[in-house]
């Protein structure tokens, strides 16, 4: 979908951000930004960040709702999309569970 970027984050921190009506990530305290994807990026991050990892969903953002500052910036040969603040969560237009398969690898046709 045309302007949508994608966060990884546990099932939990989503759920403590509904009640916040906002969301942040922890590399937005470390490192000042929250990290994205795009769709062709998906895939690659999340075997690369969260493999075997379990519990958690996958955020579909609309870039053009979303009210901090979004920047593409580049990271492993490619430009990143990164969320330069909180991120309000009625940018987010879908939520869904995002689980590795019995390898521990995330692949399309999962989550």
């Amino acid at each position: 979908m045309k302007n949508t970027i994608y966060h990884i984050t546990p099932g939990v921190k989503w759920e403590n951000a509904k009640l916040t009506q906002s969301y942040r990530a922890d590399s937005l305290d470390t490192e000042g930004f929250i990290h994205c994807s795009t769709e062709s990026q998906l895939i690659k991050t999340a075997n690369k960040f969260f493999q075997n990892q379990r519990g958690l969903v996958l955020l579909h953002i609309d870039e053009t709702k979303v009210k901090a500052e979004i920047k593409y910036e580049p990271a492993d040969n490619d430009l990143f999309p990164h969320i330069y603040g909180e991120l309000n969560i009625d940018a987010v237009s879908q939520v869904r569970d995002l689980e590795p398969d019995a390898t521990g690898f995330f692949n399309l046709g999962n989550g």
